[in-house]
């Protein structure tokens, strides 16, 4: 798993260094104002040889070292972009774009503590699962999106007609699906949708009998109806690298500490459900 994750990621830092090489588009909607572009270009080198460099040598050898030496790069960067932002109220997209790389190499290099199991009441497990739903709703559905509207000059009012009508549509059908989702995950799981504070039952009832990742599926749907929405490429892009990023990062890492809570029930269920593509002809036995 997590050489797969490192060797996507040093695929994906070449590709944004080629991106804003070669379009200038794109390397604008990077910028900070007052911070002239010789000083973004400072950082190619040690982007290519500690973070796109290292991640490839780290996709092939196994070594915690390398790892950290990554995460600290990743930390250096986010702080100097941090910093970059407070100074000059701008630059929101790469700031942004770094905190996202920060957690991931920190989800790769202590992904063991990511998971932990619940131990509250049904009631406390509904407030805190209404909570997760609302702070990644408007993280990842309002703020991101906005960010990036905004960074690509596209920030405007959605136009109205048949784009507009069926993102909506789309929208609310995967919004649904995500909170229905969710109370399965409470009901029937004893827990949380979240992997810091998860089920405690292993959970195949309403869309689970259908796909073993229907919240993924209606978070990645809600972004992608947003890209209808605003009829945004930069949205589309940003909801098809989550997929990606959760296909190839979260998902084994979920799917491993599954295994090793529930055994054979989860292999069976496994075998039985698809990942992506709802399995309609059958259901876990």
């Amino acid at each position: 798993m997590k050489e797969t994750a490192y060797l996507l990621q040093s695929v994906l830092v070449s590709l944004w260094w080629l991106g804003l090489a070669s379009d200038q588009v794109f390397f604008s909607a990077f910028q900070f104002e007052e911070i002239p572009p010789s000083a973004f270009w400072a950082f190619l080198i040690p982007d290519l040889l500690l973070i796109a460099g290292l991640s490839a040598i780290r996709a092939h050898i196994q070594t915690t070292s390398i790892e950290h030496v990554i995460l600290g790069a990743f930390a250096y960067a986010t702080l100097y972009c941090l910093n970059a932002t407070i100074l000059t109220a701008s630059g929101f997209l790469p700031t942004g774009l770094m905190l996202i790389g920060l957690a991931y190499n920190s989800f790769l290099t202590f992904n063991a503590s990511f998971f932990r199991v619940c131990s509250t009441t049904m009631t406390w497990n509904v407030i805190k699962t209404l909570i997760q739903v609302v702070c990644i709703w408007i993280l990842a559905l309002v703020l991101i999106p906005y960010v990036i509207l905004d960074a690509f000059d596209a920030l405007m009012h959605p136009s109205m007609g048949p784009s507009l009508g069926v993102g909506l549509f789309l929208f609310g059908s995967f919004s649904v699906l995500g909170l229905t989702s969710a109370f399965f995950m409470v009901r029937d799981g004893n827990g949380t949708p979240l992997p810091l504070d998860q089920t405690n039952n292993l959970v195949v009832s309403g869309p689970y009998q259908y796909v073993r990742n229907p919240m993924a599926i209606a978070g990645i749907g809600q972004g992608m109806a947003l890209s209808v929405i605003f009829q945004s490429v930069p949205i589309l892009i940003y909801s098809v690298l989550g997929a990606l990023v959760w296909h190839v990062v979260v998902r084994p890492s979920e799917e491993r500490d599954l295994a090793l809570r529930f055994g054979e029930p989860y292999e069976v269920y496994r075998r039985q459900v698809s990942c992506w593509i709802p399995t309609l002809s059958r259901r876990p036995s």
